[in-house]
């Protein structure tokens, strides 16, 4: 399995972990949202908002358009941080984010 086919495996878990949580939205925040510059759009997106329509659609379109995929790239100790301790998706989810991050830093996921 290539690297690409291995995030794409893991983008679409984190989808599925989204939905099975029912954190995906069927609308997307406006658009002055994502003007932020703030790193995750932190002062504009709730941490799940910014997985769904920052994250998933910026690493399928590397994917899609076999881009260069970014190199040292971690999303998970934000997640760990944002993420309420008592949320129900929170471990579920770090794992995958663990995962994802893995495949960035040259490790097996």
């Amino acid at each position: 399995m290539t690297q690409h086919d291995s995030v794409c495996a893991r983008l679409h878990a984190i989808e599925a972990l989204l939905r099975q949580h029912q954190l995906w939205q069927e609308t997307a925040p406006q658009p002055e949202a994502f003007a932020s510059t703030q790193p995750f759009c932190l002062d504009t997106l709730e941490p799940f908002e910014w997985l769904q329509w920052v994250l998933l659609p910026r690493m399928h379109a590397l994917l899609d358009g076999r881009h260069p995929l970014p190199q040292n790239f971690a999303v998970a100790p934000y997640y760990e941080m944002a993420l309420d301790a008592a949320h129900p998706a929170r471990v579920v989810m770090l794992v995958e984010l663990e995962r994802l991050d893995a495949l960035f830093a040259g490790e097996d996921a």
